[in-house]
């Protein structure tokens, strides 16, 4: 496909059906868990995205870095060709453990081993705790033998990852030593700007379930701590730097960080980066984890692993 486009996804009208379905479903999820602690619920609802057949989980507790190795059938936990997995929940949820599902989906499709961090959550620490420990976590991966990295996220994780690559990308240039080859960036809603002017934060027009601007805006608060929202670390949209890898994005056109997608991937573009960008019809904030429920969950991951394995 071309490398700098915007594609729509169109979604047929069984497909609507089971979105509709499937939003009423998480809003019985939450009002079940209204009252109980978030960070078990929102695990719950992440890891309710099922297993890949044949792919095993590997815990790692290396010095600060833990999380877990998804390993295909035949894959070593350090090949020459990885993926780092930066989990979303606004940078103060969220658990490499609830998603270890969702990444051996990606595991399994890329053929490819897939390493979840987990990275400090705020508000017990804030920026720059977990950008720094993802640019570790990419350094540990190379000296472990990884010659050629894809760094992905969902969300929050999303835009760690674009900050993450965008700093290592920096110190390649800078022909720093300890820099993996940077392979390809893949990004599901990404949340680029924590200051939260993207159109689609007050479009009314859009109906997303699963995010509100006033829980987005509170959490950008604990992750920044004293840093300001528009901090390149925070919010990679106001720091692209020419050079990065290969990027492919994908975001729902029914969801609060819409813009942050496209509004990103146009400044990337204009710094010569090259970026792909999908927007599916009708769908909800990081809607690839409902592979069960939806096809175009299921194709939205084939496409990204399509992508990914053509570079790695």
């Amino acid at each position: 496909m071309p490398a700098t486009t915007t594609q729509t996804m169109p979604l047929s009208a069984e497909e609507r059906e089971a979105e509709r379905t499937l939003l009423e479903s998480f809003v019985r999820y939450w009002s079940a868990h209204a009252n109980d602690d978030l960070r078990t619920t929102y695990d719950g609802f992440i890891a309710a995205t099922p297993p890949a057949a044949d792919v095993i989980a590997v815990a790692v507790h290396d010095g600060e870095i833990s999380g877990w190795w998804l390993l295909p059938p035949g894959q070593e936990r350090a090949g020459d060709a990885a993926i780092l997995y930066l989990h979303g929940g606004a940078y103060v949820l969220g658990s490499a453990t609830a998603y270890r599902h969702f990444a051996s989906q990606i595991a399994a499709r890329t053929n490819r081993p897939v390493f979840v961090l987990d990275y400090p959550l705020a508000p017990e620490h804030a920026m720059p705790a977990a950008h720094d420990t993802a640019v570790a976590a990419a350094q540990w991966l190379a000296r472990s033998g990884v010659q050629r990295l894809a760094v992905i996220g969902d969300s929050a994780g999303g835009g760690l990852s674009l900050s993450v690559l965008a700093t290592l990308t920096r110190a390649s240039t800078a022909g720093e030593q300890s820099v993996p080859t940077l392979a390809a960036g893949a990004m599901f809603s990404p949340w680029t700007d924590l200051s939260l002017c993207s159109p689609s934060m007050t479009d009314p027009a859009i109906r997303d379930v699963l995010l509100t601007r006033a829980y987005l805006a509170d959490s950008a608060e604990k992750y920044l701590g004293f840093a300001a929202p528009t901090d390149p670390m925070a919010s990679p949209l106001f720091g692209i730097p020419a050079g990065m890898p290969p990027l492919y994005i994908q975001v729902g056109s029914e969801e609060l960080l819409r813009d942050d997608a496209t509004r990103y991937a146009q400044q990337a573009r204009e710094q010569g980066n090259t970026v792909s960008v999908e927007i599916w019809e009708g769908l909800h904030h990081v809607f690839q984890f409902n592979v069960v429920e939806l096809a175009s969950a299921r194709s939205a991951l084939d496409r990204v692993a399509g992508f990914l394995t053509g570079r790695l």
